[in-house]
């Protein structure tokens, strides 16, 4: 849960529905191949046992009343990785502030692959 406190009162955001925001804003980028879970050294039973949701490619956090959010992408081989991670940048921003009201400090993509036609 992301919770946000305003003069309103308290906000409650589940992890799921901001997850899903983001997804949605990615799959609409041209150049995605998909998502990639980070690499992370983890023993087997912990990784069986505990979700973690950047096992989905997508972290969100909440840093000072704003949402940090970091993308583990897979590209298409050939498209320009600039314009990629520029458009994605501004859809995530856009798609979160658009639709939660929540502020966004920085979208971290980060490219872990590659994927031939």
């Amino acid at each position: 849960m992301v919770k946000l406190e305003n003069h309103l009162g308290v906000i409650d955001v589940s992890h799921d529905y901001l997850e899903g925001l983001v997804k949605n804003a990615v799959a609409s980028c041209y150049g995605i191949a998909g998502l990639a879970a980070p690499k992370k050294k983890k023993g087997l039973l912990s990784s069986v046992l505990r979700r973690d949701p950047e096992e989905h490619g997508v972290s969100i956090r909440l840093k000072a009343d704003k949402l940090v959010i970091d993308l583990h992408l897979i590209v298409t081989y050939g498209t320009n990785i600039s314009a990629i991670v520029k458009s994605i940048t501004h859809k995530v921003r856009f798609a979160m502030e658009e639709n939660t009201g929540f502020s966004v400090a920085r979208v971290n993509v980060f490219i872990d692959g590659m994927k031939t036609h």
